[in-house]
């Protein structure tokens, strides 16, 4: 099995208490680093029941993501050349079937940061959400069409515009609890989003919630869910049961 379910090196000095990964029956872990900088583990499954869990403590900010409406879109000339891979189609982001449609919803919104949250509103609008709506060969061009999915078929379709209308963007994958949000609540999952690259910086963008959120931790980056599964395994299973949780911890 290669399991992606390390915080991002990015957030490695919020870390209080490691998130180490713990199999139960034990067995030995190895790991890399992907081609993207993600961090995965490796390891031999027994046969039979497996348990892997983990649990960590990161000191966060409490701020929302951050907006920066005047963030400008960078000529495609002028992209530094390790984001030309987001510009891309890829597994689940079909820019060649996608495009005509982009431009014909998108070529009116002003370019940068505007546009990005164009595109972000009418996938929002577009989609309707619920995990009923969920399948592993679900891409954007399908959510587009059948109008539903969740959050990483929100991320994929915004993705997709973004890139064919020549703003580079890269699919994320991390844990985003409910801080800062009125209930009821639901379910915790891990969750989907995306960044943009405007005006020398990747932003953050989240199509499924379409508002700035609180205590975001990422997990991983590609080009899209194909890149960043929380587990490849090589073998027949069965996941029997699976959780997650992000609660807020006041210091003091």
């Amino acid at each position: 099995m290669i399991l992606t379910l390390s915080v991002h090196y990015t957030r490695m000095s919020d870390i209080i208490t490691p998130d180490h990964l713990i199999a139960d029956p034990p067995v030995p872990f190895t790991a890399y680093r992907d081609s993207f900088g993600n961090w995965c583990s490796r390891i031999v499954a027994p046969k039979g029941l497996l348990r892997l869990s983990t649990d960590a403590l990161i000191r966060d900010t409490g701020q929302p993501d951050v907006v920066v409406p005047q963030a400008r879109q960078t000529p495609v000339e002028e992209l530094p050349d390790e984001s030309l891979l987001f510009l891309l189609g890829s597994r689940y982001c079909e820019t060649d079937r996608l495009s005509e449609t982009a431009w014909k919803l998108f070529h009116t919104a002003p370019t940068g940061w505007a546009r990005v949250q164009a595109i972000c509103d009418y996938v929002h609008g577009h989609l309707t959400f619920g995990y009923e709506h969920a399948r592993p060969s679900k891409t954007a061009w399908d959510a587009f069409h059948e109008r539903t999915g969740v959050c990483r078929d929100f991320a994929h379709l915004a993705v997709t515009f973004c890139r064919c209308m020549n703003i580079p963007a890269r699919y994320c994958t991390g844990y985003l609890g409910d801080m800062g949000t009125p209930p009821p609540y639901g379910p915790m999952d891990f969750a989907g989003w995306f960044e943009a690259y405007l005006d020398g910086h990747w932003y953050t963008f989240d199509p499924r919630n379409n508002i700035p959120r609180i205590g975001r931790v990422l997990i991983a980056r590609g080009r899209d869910a194909a890149d960043v599964a929380i587990s490849h395994t090589f073998g027949p299973n069965t996941l029997k049961s699976f959780k997650v949780r992000t609660d807020e911890v006041n210091e003091g």
